[in-house]
């Protein structure tokens, strides 16, 4: 069977060994063969979502998702820009 490997190129992966139980490889085997990648993939998937949940999201996808509502939505103030402060609550600086 051919996995699909997105970094499969990438030369700065370094080789690691991780144990898990067998039911788990099994499981892990059976879901790359449904999408069509690799269980290497598969697991560094994995590390990057426990890695995110843990220390939050790239610096990078934060600008991201500020680039995607910036605009979106109008106050009604012409000042918004000038007076933010005034117009912040007070809850929100303790």
């Amino acid at each position: 069977m051919q996995y699909l490997d997105a970094d499969t190129r990438d030369l700065s992966l370094v080789r690691t060994h991780v144990r898990l139980p067998e039911d788990d490889l099994i499981r892990l085997r059976r879901l790359a063969a449904e999408k069509g990648v690799s269980v290497s993939e598969l697991v560094r998937r994995g590390v990057k979502q426990v890695l995110q949940s843990e220390t939050g999201p790239a610096r990078a996808e934060l600008w991201e998702r500020a680039g995607k509502v910036i605009g979106k939505y109008h106050s009604g103030e012409a000042d918004i820009g000038q007076r933010h402060d005034d117009y912040l609550p007070d809850d929100l600086f303790g």
